[in-house]
């Protein structure tokens, strides 16, 4: 299985990794060493904290890379008046009359609670390539669907402001 991300998501990838490698480690690292000297090991809760901070750290690190080398880049280029990845969306929901505004993002970026939806949620591959105007068919399960006109796209600039998705 591979995760599409976009040059972007695997650049910001690649900064978390060399931070997490510079910096948490060589504190995390030192954390453990000042625990350790503070006597029997069995006892010593700040030891064993100190060393579950280590191996949390080294396991993103493992979990970033393996996200990178897996990855399937995908580009998040898209026409100027068409809905694409990093473009935010208003929407028209016929159901209810109501309207709602989503930023399409990769999966390692979702967030729905921040109203940034994955290109994989059914949101998100409904929007994908339609323009200002068109009603889209959003289709949850195979029973249950609803249907939204695009009132307004926005090419975003990413300027980094949205976090990875931390495991």
């Amino acid at each position: 299985m591979y995760d599409e991300l976009t040059e972007k998501d695997i650049r910001k990838m690649e900064e978390e990794i060399e931070y997490r490698k510079l910096v948490v480690r060589k504190d995390a690292l030192e954390e453990v060493k000042e625990t350790r000297a503070h006597g029997d090991l069995s006892e010593n809760f700040e030891y064993h904290a100190a060393k579950r901070v280590k191996n949390q750290n080294e396991s993103r690190i493992r979990y970033l890379e393996r996200m990178i080398r897996t990855a399937k880049v995908i580009s998040d280029e898209s026409d100027e008046d068409e809905a694409g990845m990093n473009n935010t969306v208003t929407i028209y929901i016929e159901e209810d009359g109501t309207e709602e505004t989503y930023k399409i993002v990769t999966t390692v970026r979702q967030n729905s609670l921040k109203g940034l939806v994955s290109n994989e949620s059914p949101i998100g591959k409904a929007l994908l390539g339609h323009k200002v105007g068109d009603r889209v068919r959003v289709e949850v399960n195979a029973n249950y669907g609803y249907d939204v006109v695009i009132r307004k796209i926005e090419n975003t600039i990413d300027d980094g402001s949205d976090q990875l998705r931390n495991y």
